[in-house]
């Protein structure tokens, strides 16, 4: 009787670690956020960028447009918005939505984020140094972006010689 006590009491203790180990491996694999990503934002899954009618899968690194007749995933915009500038243009963060195919609401998306959509200002989590990407990610909310109009920082890098590459 003892023995069977202790065997039960056992099978429940690893049932028990097994579903504890699930639940953290599901939350562990999220996808990073671009540096050209509105800042301030965790648990998302998809912007909606309404100046190129696109949306971008963070967890898979991925821009999802209408071509051809049908959803495409690429690494890249479509040729035609190859450069557009994702720094300064306005990105829709998709909060309430984390299934895979976030096109189902395109119709919707469209409408209320039309081209030239601008809500509430964005920083992103990176910057823009002389149409050069550069990306500095923040240590903490104290931490402030560079303002490329401030002539101050920006000229306080700058040597005879120097391309401005700061690493």
């Amino acid at each position: 009787m003892k023995t069977l006590k202790l065997i039960a009491a056992g099978i429940i203790f690893i049932a028990v670690s097994a579903t504890s180990q699930a639940q953290v491996s599901v939350n562990v694999n999220i996808g990073t956020p671009p540096a050209w990503g509105p800042a301030g934002y965790t648990n998302i899954d998809y912007y909606y960028i309404p100046d190129v009618q696109s949306y971008y899968d963070i967890r898979n690194s991925q821009f999802i447009y209408f071509g051809n007749g049908k959803w495409i995933r690429s690494r890249h915009l479509p040729h035609h918005y190859r450069n557009y500038d994702l720094y300064s243009g306005y990105k829709v963060v998709l909060n309430d939505y984390h299934g895979r195919t976030p096109y189902i609401y395109y119709k919707d998306h469209k409408a209320k984020y039309y081209k030239g959509y601008k809500g509430k200002p964005q920083q992103t989590i990176g910057y823009r140094n002389n149409d050069k990407h550069v990306v500095y990610k923040q240590k903490d909310k104290k931490d402030k972006h560079y303002d490329k109009h401030n002539s101050k920082h920006n000229n306080s890098h700058r040597g005879k010689g120097n391309d401005d590459k700061r690493r």
